[in-house]
């Protein structure tokens, strides 16, 4: 008999005590943190002053300022009971990593051991790092590498049960320099856009010294009782369920988005939010999803690389949050087929140095004219580089996800709403109308349209939406670091700004006498604009995209439509991407390259340990427990037979067959699973002598159709056989038992 019953049983929130009032969440926001105004506090104002210069693009801190900082930051995780650092980066596989270093040095004159923490060992750090995929970058024998601190991000205490340590957000780069992280490339893409931008500004007289970008990062997930949880060994280890047929109840109600939150669920949220605080991580939201335990988090808008490194640091807060509550925190895109999967909505836009959204229409017809220039901008990137903002999205949890009714399709697009619609066509055929009052559209002052914010509607299936002051890019996967994503959209947008900045002055040459006026330039960004909003257009899309119909147009579009993480991957690796990324300084070829094979490496690996542990799962459990119930109806069956004969028996006609074509069934399941498992082993024999390029697609192409065929035949015995037999937790069970 199975033991989920026991599981169930067994379920049960952990007693948390009552906090009768919690303290204000500003009397220890950050508590955790080696803040600004920690920092200001402790050093003298001479270093703080240099380290603010650095950290805005400036002159290096000296040896001696270094020195300083360090004994504060130092004394400051001491007190807190810190006795370990660590330099704190973004892997290219995985997300977070981080090697302990003791404070402890050795006083030689009075032969004790002492804390101590010098400059030098805060800004560089010596990894091994041999165990680090380069793709390429190095030999594997070749171990150096370097981490350095990141002075854009401040450092953070972590906590367990028996200690702490102070953990320094840094790069990691490799003995030639060549970035091994994802943040590195983050960091050059930021300045890559705010060089774009400030020149851009010039031109309507803004003298801005940086533009940067800033996201707000909504954070998808699953809860389950950890005791299914450790049942499943899919969920263990890959993160998503190999098999399980589809509960009676699933999401068909809609009854669970916003709902009234399950008292344990709540804890575990007030507990995350705590913790998340404590670290300065501003979580605004909390909030049911639309699957049955599925949840979301959401902070307040932050600078792209402080926002990339609070999103990892949540999503760590969360798994370690949830076993203290005794639950399973699930970040995979698709953990249960037939219910919603989890994204990651990444919510961009990009402000000045004075905290301006410049994709927030302004007040002023110039500053109205300055947010079109910059969101035709946008449009342009997307409709030029749709690809790479589709490879951004590539893994092979997500490729589950995509398309799939509840995320946006591979087919990147992009929503305006209809009132920027209009606008847009207006200047693209340059026939100024005259709005009517309930278009918001008021083109009397200076030929500019002028409109109301937050006009417009969402649209839930566009992958790139405006969604009023900032784009909302819906694509990306909820396990996945948002650090690549935003790189792109900073790199492809900055090359787009250069271009219509370039067009514009071009246009503002050719006026009468090399002079020109205010409209002057209000005509020169209007036709720039309109001849670019033509070239881009076939990007715009208003409609379902989840409809069969937008398929076919998006072909005629000439819009890629890369369903295999495999293909999206080449992207970057075109000639056209090497000489974008290497003209804004974002990424070298050889970077590119480098990221390519690890990409390549990561989703065949991924698909390669899903494929053995299903094989596993079906070996060892599903088809002994099948064996054990197909040979009972075979005994039930014989004794039908026998009796049939017996004249004295007034059996009813049709029930002998009925009882063969019960064993007739579960025969066929049985062997069609033992059948395709067999084919699967072959084809995982035949892919170990490809090529990385080759083996991926074959596990795209040819593996993944013989695990979806086991499945369909596994999950047709679980509907079929008795529940006390089937050894596997169920989805009635992990999506509603709490």
């Amino acid at each position: 008999m199975s033991n989920r019953s026991d599981i169930t049983q067994s379920v049960s929130p952990i007693f948390c005590g009552k906090v009768e009032i919690p303290p204000p969440v500003s009397s220890y926001y950050g508590v955790n943190t080696f803040g600004e105004d920690t920092m200001r506090s402790m050093v003298s104002d001479e270093t703080f002053a240099a380290f603010k210069t650095w950290q805005e693009g400036g002159a290096v801190i000296s040896a001696e300022q270094a020195d300083d900082i360090a004994s504060a930051m130092k004394a400051w995780a001491v007190e807190r009971g810190a006795v370990t650092y660590c330099h704190w980066f973004q892997p290219m596989t995985g997300l977070t990593a981080e090697k302990h270093d003791g404070f402890i040095s050795i006083d030689k004159d009075k032969g004790r051991v002492i804390e101590k923490f010098t400059g030098n060992k805060l800004i560089l750090g010596e990894p091994d790092a041999s165990s680090f995929p380069s793709g390429g970058i190095r030999a594997t024998f070749e171990a150096r590498g370097y981490t350095a601190w990141d002075p854009s991000s401040p450092a953070f205490i972590t906590e367990v049960a028996l200690g702490k340590t102070l953990c320094i957000p840094s790069i990691f780069i490799s003995y030639t320099g060549d970035a091994l992280d994802k943040k590195l490339p983050l960091l050059r893409s930021d300045a890559a856009i705010s060089k774009a931008a400030v020149e851009l500004l010039k031109i309507f007289g803004h003298k801005t010294k940086q533009v940067y970008s800033t996201c707000g990062i909504e954070q998808e997930y699953f809860l389950i009782d950890n005791g299914w949880y450790k049942k499943r060994p899919d969920l263990m280890l890959t993160g998503r369920t190999l098999t399980g047929a589809p509960s009676p109840k699933g999401q068909q109600l809609e009854d669970q988005y916003f709902g009234s939150v399950k008292e344990r669920v709540l804890n575990y949220m007030h507990d995350v939010c705590t913790e998340a605080f404590k670290l300065g991580i501003p979580v605004a939201t909390r909030h049911n999803e639309v699957a049955p335990n599925q949840y979301e988090f959401a902070p307040v808008f932050e600078r792209s690389n402080l926002a990339a490194d609070n999103n990892l640091l949540l999503m760590d807060v969360m798994k370690r949050t949830a076993l203290r509550h005794n639950l399973a925190c699930l970040l995979h895109e698709k953990p249960f087929a037939g219910v919603n999967g989890s994204g990651k909505h990444v919510n961009w836009s990009l402000a000045d140095d004075k905290g301006t959204n410049l994709l927030n229409p302004g007040d002023t017809p110039e500053d109205n004219l300055l947010f079109l220039t910059v969101l035709v901008s946008v449009v342009h990137a997307m409709y030029k580089h749709s690809n790479l903002l589709r490879a951004a999205a590539a893994s092979a949890g997500n490729e589950k996800r995509l398309g799939a009714n509840e995320a946006p399709p591979a087919i990147m697009s992009v929503f305006l709403g209809e009132q920027l619609s209009k606008i847009i066509g207006m200047i693209e055929s340059g026939k100024m109308e005259k709005g009517k009052k309930q278009d918001f559209v008021d083109l009397g002052v200076s030929l500019l349209p002028k409109f109301m914010r937050d006009t417009t509607d969402r649209n839930r299936t566009s992958p790139f939406a405006f969604t009023g002051t900032k784009f909302e890019f819906r694509a990306l996967g909820s396990s996945m670091n948002v650090s690549t994503a935003v790189t792109v959209i900073n790199t492809i947008v900055a090359d787009s700004m250069t271009e219509i900045g370039g067009k514009i002055n071009k246009e503002l040459k050719n006026c009468k006498d090399g002079k020109s006026t205010g409209d002057d330039m209000i005509a020169a960004v209007l036709k720039v604009l309109g001849g670019v909003i033509k070239e881009s257009k076939p990007i715009l899309f208003e409609g379902n995209n989840y409809s069969d119909d937008w398929v076919g147009e998006a072909k005629k579009r000439g819009l890629q439509n890369a369903a295999s993480s495999v293909e999206a991957f080449k992207s970057f690796i075109t000639k056209e991407s090497i000489g974008l990324f290497e003209r804004h300084k974002v990424f070298t070829k050889v970077e590119l390259l480098a990221r390519y094979n690890i990409w390549l490496d990561k989703y065949e690996k991924t698909l390669d340990i899903e494929a053995r542990t299903l094989t596993d799962m079906v070996s060892t459990q599903i088809l002994p427990t099948a064996y054990e119930y197909q040979s009972d109806i075979a005994s039930g069956l014989e004794v039908l037979r026998v009796l049939s004969d017996d004249m004295t028996i007034d059996m009813v006609e049709g029930a002998l067959e009925d009882r063969k074509e019960v064993f007739e069934t579960l025969t066929a399941d049985i062997y069609y699973i033992r059948k395709n498992q067999k084919e699967l082993g072959a084809l995982m024999k035949k892919a170990h002598g490809m090529e990385p390029e080759e083996k991926a697609a074959f596990f795209f192409t040819a593996i993944q159709p013989h695990m979806n065929h086991i499945r369909r035949h596994v999950d047709a015995l679980e509907s079929s056989m008795p529940d006390e037999l089937w050894p596997l937790p169920k989805y009635r069970e992990m999506l509603f038992i709490m």
